[in-house]
């Protein structure tokens, strides 16, 4: 039983897969938010693989900054807020739901998502979630597992070194 305990330990603590572990490994599926360009980079495998144009919070306070984990994806994802059933077309999260931790929430709060607004990526205009045309979050939710670590900056530096000081590309 010991022996049992003492390996559930090690494997929380130094596991890779693990939410609260040395997240991101190089190599691992990771996800940068730029506020200041507003746009969002993949990387996996120690490279930038995907750049996508976002939408971000109407003021810098909204979209929270740090490092968060994906805790919760959704394909066609209901709309608490507004009652808007998933798949239907004004529906405002789109196609896919990738919610994060961001303040302590559960991942239902703050995402990155679908739109069915197109014309506002690139804008200074949601709540607080990062908006991404459909087929951009849908390429990115096939590629993102729960556990992935987002982090969400306001800052000049390429998505390269941001991802060099974060450990995702050695």
């Amino acid at each position: 039983m010991n022996l049992l305990v003492s390996f559930l330990i090690a494997f929380t603590t130094i596991s890779p897969v693990w939410p609260i572990g040395p997240n991101p490994l190089p190599g691992d599926p990771f996800v940068i938010v730029n506020k200041q360009t507003n746009e969002v980079a993949f990387i996996d495998d120690g490279i930038v693989q995907e750049v996508y144009k976002a939408a971000t919070g109407k003021n810098a306070e909204l979209t929270p900054e740090g490092m968060f984990t994906v805790t919760v994806k959704a394909i066609n994802p209901y709309y608490r807020k507004k009652d808007i059933q998933g798949g239907a077309p004004n529906n405002p999260l789109g196609t896919r739901w990738i919610g994060f931790d961001a303040l302590d929430t559960d991942g239902r709060t703050y995402g990155i998502h679908g739109t069915n607004q197109p014309w506002s990526i690139g804008l200074y205009i949601s709540e607080g979630c990062i908006r991404l045309n459909n087929e951009d979050v849908e390429k990115l939710f096939d590629n993102v597992p729960i556990g992935t670590k987002v982090f969400i900056t306001n800052q000049s530096s390429s998505f390269e070194q941001i991802a060099k000081e974060k450990r995702a590309i050695p």
